[in-house]
């Protein structure tokens, strides 16, 4: 199960195409770590699968092409413009064994705000993660306070302090364990990433090389991880239509043991 954000998700089918393996194209935009994990873990829990490979790579220089402007132009960034991670990540999943377990799966729902600028990720993210939140602590009872991180996929700095402000008009508390991978996976800076990171490959990087080693230790018991995804493509950007966003969530808990 994996997706990216090049053309028809080309870089997924050209780079397992050779695995001779069932394989499920997937397309969230960044949230497509979340959509993977989530998806595979019904497959799972449902007796489709025993072992399931669940990943989401972006490239730099290919996306920033195609959902913002040719890099050769020398185009001027505003400030909540995030960059686009080149890279890859990958989990397994299966049905027994020790690890960090996912424990429960909230799906998002299409949020649509009217906004257009391409250059800010973040505002047009944000409520999709706004209302993928309200969803899960009211169906499970659940607060901020019951996880030891709550992380989105990459709304950079805008969009995270975006979700601070909505979350506490209605009355939960994000200050003290919410933080985006967005904002981790660059040093803002010295890299110059105005509001951070963004791309399939921001949440899926920092989960992976990040915060997995963290539940493996247990130094974290209980995240609650949102990968989010702006939904526009190169055809609907140039149309001028709204970015329309989702979020999804996954409940990792650490485990029974030591990772391998």
């Amino acid at each position: 199960l994996c997706g990216d954000l090049l053309n028809q998700c080309m870089g997924t089918t050209f780079g397992i195409k050779d695995l001779p393996i069932p394989f499920l194209g997937l397309f969230g935009a960044c949230s497509t770590m979340g959509e993977a994990m989530s998806v595979g873990a019904m497959l799972i829990d449902g007796g489709f699968a025993e072992y399931i490979l669940g990943g989401a790579s972006s490239h730099f220089c290919a996306a920033e092409k195609q959902f913002r402007f040719p890099l050769p132009l020398g185009i001027q960034r505003p400030q909540s413009a995030t960059r686009t991670v080149t890279g890859d990540g990958a989990v397994v999943l299966a049905k027994e064994g020790e690890g960090p377990q996912i424990t429960m799966v909230t799906t998002g729902k299409i949020i649509d705000m009217g906004i257009t600028d391409a250059q800010n990720m973040g505002a047009a993210m944000a409520p999709a993660a706004v209302d993928l939140l309200l969803a899960h602590f009211q169906e499970t009872g659940r607060t901020p306070q019951d996880y030891d991180v709550i992380v989105t996929g990459d709304l950079g700095y805008v969009g995270h302090q975006l979700v601070v402000e909505l979350m506490a008009k209605e009355g939960y508390d994000m200050s003290e364990n919410y933080t985006d991978c967005g904002i981790l996976i660059f040093d803002r800076e010295t890299q110059d990433t105005h509001s951070g990171g963004s791309g399939c490959a921001c949440s899926a990087v920092t989960f992976c090389g990040y915060f997995y080693p963290k539940l493996c230790s247990g130094e974290i018991n209980r995240m609650l991880f949102i990968p989010t995804g702006a939904l526009l493509s190169a055809d609907s950007a140039v149309l001028g239509l709204t970015i329309p966003a989702v979020a999804h969530g996954v409940v990792i808990e650490s485990g029974k043991g030591s990772c391998t």
